[in-house]
């Protein structure tokens, strides 16, 4: 781990002040930082969109739950069941989404870090 600290000291030396901050804000977020980006660029329309879909169906979930502990027939039960088991792959796709975004996040956040380290150190060696 040190030659790590080493390499982002080095790095940071390198770098002007704009270049330190951007650097800085590039740093690995923790689980909240990560969801709270899901919510901002191009695509934060739609992650509001697919959070307000999810209660909804959550609540379709609620209701198929209810229903299936209240009916008798085993036709029902199978329908109401069914309900359930699409209810939760909704939810499971939705939530899927959301972690994918995440990761893509990081993996840009990442490869912008690798764009900076190498813009400073080629203009390093170029000195």
């Amino acid at each position: 781990m040190s030659t790590m600290e080493d390499i982002d000291t080095l790095i940071k030396e390198t770098l002007t002040e704009e270049e330190s901050k951007f650097y800085e804000e590039l740093d690995e977020q923790g689980l909240f930082g990560s969801v709270k980006s899901i919510f901002k660029g191009k695509l934060g329309w739609l992650a509001v969109i697919m959070n307000i879909v999810n209660l909804a169906v959550f609540g379709v979930l609620i209701y198929c739950f209810i229903q299936f502990f209240n009916v008798t027939a085993t036709n029902e039960l199978i329908k109401w069941g069914l309900g359930i088991v699409i209810c939760t792959m909704m939810m499971s796709m939705i939530k899927l989404f959301g972690w994918m975004q995440m990761d893509k996040r990081a993996i840009l956040r990442e490869m912008k870090r690798l764009e900076l380290q190498v813009s400073s150190l080629s203009a390093k060696i170029s000195e």
